[in-house]
């Protein structure tokens, strides 16, 4: 199936859930915003949504930084 992650493609197995995906990109789940078509998930729902051919996900990674940094990376 195909994603778009990010404004990229990106080719998925099907049954992949915001977790899954999560873990592909080696992101950890307390530290990122994930949205899916446009709706912002709750961490909660993330093992439970899945994924389907041509979701649109937008992931917001935060990261500790120091004064005048933002702390978010898109």
């Amino acid at each position: 199936m195909e994603l778009r992650v990010n404004g990229k493609p990106r080719a998925s197995r099907e049954g992949l859930t915001v977790t899954g995906l999560l873990a592909e990109l080696e992101l950890h789940p307390q530290r990122v915003a994930v949205q899916l078509n446009g709706e912002i998930l709750r961490r909660e729902q993330f093992p439970e949504v899945v994924l389907k051919d041509g979701d649109t996900v937008e992931i917001i990674t935060f990261m500790a930084g120091g004064a005048g940094e933002g702390g978010v990376t898109w």
